[in-house]
This record gives structure tokens, C-alpha cells and sequence, in this order.
């Protein structure tokens, strides 16, 4: 992936970060995501009283979605955690659909580690075998 578009997408996850509403755990998320056409979606974290939240990576696959995107190149994910880089959670790591594609987890500093959707949950949920259209 080209470096210009990895600092685009970290910017505008830090951009992103900014909206969090996390006043119950003070841990700001943000997320930028890459779709395949090139429109990118940003999304934050949003917690409430009942301590369920939405997390910064399903804000922005949900504002895409909402909008006909169902196809990714990328996600950025962004947050004030300063000793390793922030990487999605395990109910995220299975909302990253659409295909094997890049997650770049960052640091506050700007520098990042990247992988593809694959590595982050090997073995992933990808098809209902009991469906009447899962291939047998």
C-alpha cells in the first residue's frame, strides 16, 4: 500500500479520535477506512451508561455500509495508547468483512504496524455452513 494514502488514513483517524464519546472509560478510538472506489469513512468510539459501546472501527464500516460500500482496502485505527500499537478488538476483528485487506495499528507518535484482515483472526467466521447457500 502506498505510504501517502497510510498517512492520510492515520491522520484522519486521529482526526477521528477527537469525536470519541468515551466518558466512561476515557480511552478515545478512532478509525479511517479505505473503501475500494477510494472514499474513505472515518468513525470513533461511542460508549453509554450501559458500559456497551460501538467501537471506532464499526462506526466507520456502518457509515460505509450505510452508504452502499461493502468492498475495503484499509483501516487505520487510532488511540492515546502509548505502549503498543492499538489493534481491534476480538468482536471487531470479526466485523472487518469484505475481504483479506490492510489494518494499520498505530501509535500516538504516528508509527504503525500493519496486517491483513487474515492474520489479525485466522480462521475467521466467514460463511454459515447451515445455510442453504453455504457450498457443502
Amino acid at each position: 500500500m502506498d505510504e501517502t494514502i497510510i498517512k492520510e488514513l492515520i491522520s484522519k483517524s486521529v482526526s477521528a479520535k477527537k469525536h470519541a464519546y468515551c466518558k466512561y472509560s476515557n480511552f478515545p478510538v478512532g478509525a479511517a477506512l479505505l473503501c475500494e472506489d477510494g472514499t474513505i469513512y472515518t468513525g470513533c468510539n461511542i460508549e453509554n451508561v450501559a458500559y456497551s459501546s460501538i467501537c471506532a472501527e464499526q462506526t466507520a464500516i456502518a457509515k460505509a455500509v450505510s452508504e452502499g460500500h461493502t468492498k475495503f482496502k484499509a483501516i487505520a485505527v487510532s488511540s492515546n495508547q502509548t505502549e503498543n500499537v492499538i489493534s481491534p478488538c476480538g468482536p471487531c476483528r470479526q466485523y472487518l468483512f469484505g475481504g483479506d485487506w490492510d489494518v494499520i495499528m498505530t501509535k500516538p507518535d504516528m508509527t504503525y504496524t500493519m496486517m491483513k484482515t487474515s492474520e489479525l483472526l485466522p480462521l475467521g467466521f466467514v460463511q454459515n455452513p447451515f445455510l442453504p447457500t453455504a457450498k457443502k
